[in-house]
């Protein structure tokens, strides 16, 4: 059996990789595709964690499954309103950079 610190450690190696992706990318779609890093990262660790708890004899061990079940709901139901959204712009501005993003924002105030 694999100790759960392995499952952890790879848990951080990806939440830190998703967040560097996060900081450093300028396309909405490799945004999107960090978070998502994120939010799997977290999941296998409550996985992880919930598989160290059923070990140990736990009956709250359904616990981080059932969190991860959520986490995965909600990531999905996020995605596709994103893309969508994404989409939108996209047929707009021809471009998913970030920073024309912000421009579109700040026109939009300065006309209202």
């Amino acid at each position: 059996m694999v100790p759960t610190e392995y499952y952890v450690g790879l848990s951080a190696i990806l939440f830190a990789l998703g967040s560097v992706g996060v900081l450093t990318r300028r396309s909405a779609i490799m945004l999107f595709l960090s978070v998502e890093l994120m939010l799997n990262a977290a999941n296998l660790a409550m996985v992880a964690f919930a598989r160290g708890w059923a070990a140990s004899g736990s009956l709250t061990a359904l616990e981080g499954q059932t969190a991860v079940f959520i986490v995965l709901a909600i990531a999905a139901a996020e995605v596709a309103v994103g893309l969508g959204i994404l989409v939108a712009i996209f047929r707009n501005r021809v471009s998913t950079n970030v920073d024309d993003l912000a421009e579109v924002r700040w026109h939009s105030l300065a006309l209202s």
